[in-house]
């Protein structure tokens, strides 16, 4: 049970975005990183048929050649259920991590290290050390990265177009594959804006279905997410406050 709440609730920051062509390919003129900001969201979930709300609130840096984002969600129940960090570089392919970090409720801190001079990806709790082949965004970097191309590359992103990813964890790597839907009027805190709605497809190795809707009026930045497990469990993110820097 609690393996697939926290899975659940990494959702806000758990999505990697490139296209099916190569990412490292990918021009510089593909991407266009979204401005510095601060998010937060309010949580409802229903895991178990236990109903939790909570908070979320993720931390945006563009520094331009650098980046660094951080997310930190909270329940009443728990306080600090999850907390995420990931720092790296910019490229021609755009978000390039080099470090990323998850520190779970009642776990230790476990880091990813992408090592784009040697070409390998280090886990703290695993000795495997996978190639980098270009592209790859940790769980937390990839929403951004879905925001960059976005931004840059609106007319790619239409009804019925495909996108696979590889994303890598907290010890392994696997592809990703998303569907881009139909756009949609939705009523927020922050007044009614149109978005796009785009769903990952689980593969075989199973996971949640995720829902984002990404509002092209807020920089591209989600204002609604939702994740579902096979066995019901559910979280919906819903934006309440946006702040650029």
């Amino acid at each position: 049970m609690m393996r697939r709440y926290f899975l659940i609730f990494t959702l806000a920051c758990s999505l990697s975005l490139t296209g099916m062509q190569d990412a490292a390919a990918e021009p510089k003129a593909g991407v266009s990183l979204p401005p510095s900001a601060l998010l937060q969201y309010t949580i409802r979930a229903d895991i178990k048929g236990m109903s939790l709300d909570g908070t979320s609130r993720v931390e945006w840096s563009n520094g331009i050649q650098s980046y660094t984002l951080s997310s930190e969600t909270r329940t009443a129940l728990t306080g600090v259920l999850l907390s995420e960090k990931s720092e790296g570089m910019l490229d021609e392919a755009g978000i390039a991590p080099q470090t990323f970090s998850r520190k779970r409720f009642r776990k230790e801190t476990v880091q990813t290290h992408f090592d784009h001079k040697a070409g390998t990806i280090g886990f703290s709790d695993n000795p495997a050390l996978p190639l980098l082949k270009g592209g790859e965004q940790d769980r937390l970097s990839v929403l951004w990265q879905l925001l960059a191309m976005a931004r840059a590359q609106p007319a790619r992103f239409i009804a019925g177009s495909a996108w696979t990813f590889r994303v890598i964890g907290n010890r392994d790597g696997e592809e990703w594959v998303f569907d881009v839907k139909e756009t949609q009027k939705l009523r927020t805190v922050l007044g009614e804006v149109d978005t796009l709605h785009i769903m990952r497809v689980p593969t075989e190795k199973s996971g949640p279905t995720i829902d984002i809707w990404l509002a092209p009026s807020l920089d591209w930045f989600p204002v609604r997410l939702r994740a579902a497990e096979d066995n019901g469990d559910t979280i919906e993110q819903s934006l309440s406050k946006l702040e650029k820097k």
